[in-house]
């Protein structure tokens, strides 16, 4: 199957806050850290801001949450670094004892900060101790790079990330909602918990990840097919998709929705949310004297389509 190479032009900039960096490439989210800037206005803004650095623990640089500690000077640091420093003050070294920054705390409480994503396109206002449930569940927080094969770090926005995956990790990217791929291993028994294979799907306007790997489960190895979405959980529920892998007349399906990839690779995988082949049924399929594995994948993706007068599900399957 040819590879066709997708080009993704876009610019792309960094953002750098107190969970690292990260990239984007729309610039509509620089409109929507305007739209931000104007609601709270710069004196507000500006207020905030300084509030807000007496709340950042001199460790951490976290922001700190109740309970929130001071010694006998005033210096104050978050509950979690209280413990790391020894109980010992990090500004004058003076013991901290167990005393509380009640009126931080205070203060805290009548605070309201922009999500800290507003730079990737969140226009949200919230208060200060409900900011940080919302950060780690606001749909504009950056994506982490969907590549299994290795430890990566780099986070940023769907189109960052495709560029990424082609040009650093050197991914296929096919154009089209089917596909038909072909595993070879030459000795079946040797079982890597790598990845063996991802392909990048580009259809319906959209991003798939298809993974293909080896890996042991109980006490054999066995291989595993599945689909993620490049997006958020609840567009991934809009699509479904099929794989199918056979041989000398038999055949195993999987029809599901894919995963975001706001699901880890470990924790689909280890979910077994996907096509599961054994072993010896993969060497079944693959025919032979059985000493090297052949496996052919296929399937397809497709959009769900709701009917306003019946309210079922109609399948799109047009790319």
């Amino acid at each position: 199957m040819e590879t066709e190479s997708m080009d993704c032009e876009s610019s792309t900039r960094s953002i750098s806050n107190d969970n690292g960096t990260y990239h984007f490439s729309s610039t509509k989210n620089h409109a929507a850290a305007a739209v931000v800037a104007n609601i709270v206005g710069p004196t507000t803004t500006a207020a905030a801001t300084s509030v807000y650095e007496l709340l950042e623990c001199p460790v951490c640089t976290f922001s700190m949450y109740p309970p929130i500690h001071q010694c006998h000077n005033g210096h104050t640091l978050c509950s979690t670094c209280k413990v790391r420093v020894h109980n010992r003050c990090p500004t004058c070294r003076q013991e901290l004892g167990d005393i509380r920054c009640l009126a931080l705390e205070k203060v805290a409480e009548s605070l309201e900060l922009p999500c800290k994503y507003y730079n990737l396109g969140c226009p949200e206002i919230f208060p200060y101790y409900s900011k940080l449930k919302h950060e780690s569940l606001c749909n504009f927080r950056p994506y982490s790079c969907p590549y299994a094969g290795s430890e990566c770090g780099v986070v940023g926005d769907i189109p960052f990330l495709v560029s990424h995956l082609r040009d650093d990790h050197k991914v296929d990217m096919h154009a089209g909602s089917t596909f038909n791929h072909r595993y070879v291993k030459s000795n079946p028994r040797e079982v890597e918990n790598a990845t063996w294979m991802l392909t990048v799907f580009q259809c319906f306007g959209q991003y798939f990840c298809l993974h293909f790997e080896a890996f042991q489960l109980g006490m054999g190895p066995v291989y595993m097919a599945f689909l993620r979405f490049m997006g958020d959980e609840e567009e991934a529920r809009s699509y479904s998709y099929s794989l199918e892998v056979g041989g000398s007349g038999r055949k195993l399906t999987w029809e599901g929705a894919p995963r975001s990839i706001r699901d880890s690779h470990r924790k689909v995988r280890d979910s077994n949310d996907g096509l599961i082949i054994q072993r010896n049924m993969a060497l079944f399929f693959s025919g032979g004297d059985r000493k090297e594995l052949k496996l052919r994948v296929t399937g397809k993706i497709w959009k769900e389509q709701h009917s306003p007068d019946s309210g079922l599900c109609i399948p799109d399957l047009s790319s």
